[in-house]
């Protein structure tokens, strides 16, 4: 697949099948996320691939738990008409629904110090940007969560990550219900300043 096809058709995809993924798949798409660049090149990561069945059932009900937690408030939102309220309702379909995900990629980071721990996330995003591409050109659908955080102590105890490794997002994969396709997006002009906060320029 084209480079900018991918990303053009990126999603999030919280809706899959049941479905198996390959094992080939799912080491093709993790030796994508290993090329992405980190701070000076020290490779910080860790991926935890979680496939068991009652492991995922467990993270599963902590998930739960963190979007009652935070998106409770929200139920009656989902009932409205709009973008916002369909990603409400996919987030609550995802979160009901999180175990039956045929595989987690949980991403980590080894921290040491203050300064580690301030800058981890350049060291491990554009590594999971690089898995979501990979996984779209062969056709699986992904999304990034971090609710799991809720209860990350639990999480690390039950996956035996070790002190000084942090989770840092959960991403459920599989062969995706839905279909591949541009999100609603604000225009590159409308978000765009040059030299300058507010200097806006039009798109040529």
């Amino acid at each position: 697949m084209e480079l900018h096809e991918a990303m053009y058709s990126l999603r999030a995809m919280r809706r899959l099948k049941t479905d198996p993924v390959p094992e080939e798949l799912i080491w093709k798409v993790l030796d994508a996320a290993i090329r992405a660049p980190s701070g000076g090149n020290r490779q910080p990561w860790n991926f935890i691939v979680v496939t068991d069945a009652e492991k995922k059932r467990k993270i599963g009900e902590w998930y739960l738990d963190g979007w009652q937690k935070m998106y409770g408030a929200a139920q009656g939102a989902m009932e409205a008409e709009g973008d916002q309220a369909r990603v409400l309702r996919s987030a609550d379909h995802l979160a009901n629904h999180l175990a039956e995900a045929p595989v987690f990629i949980i991403p980590t980071v080894r921290a040491s110090g203050v300064a580690a721990v301030s800058g981890m996330g350049s060291s491990i995003f554009p590594a999971v940007q690089n898995l979501m591409l990979a996984a779209r050109a062969e056709g699986l659908g992904t999304t990034l969560t971090t609710l799991h955080k809720v209860h990350e102590a639990e999480v690390k105890e039950l996956l035996g990550v070790p002190e000084g490794v942090e989770t840092m997002c959960l991403i459920p994969m599989g062969w995706p219900k839905g279909k591949f396709g541009q999100g609603p997006r604000l225009p590159v002009e409308k978000v765009t300043y040059w030299d300058g906060w507010g200097e806006t320029k039009a798109k040529g």
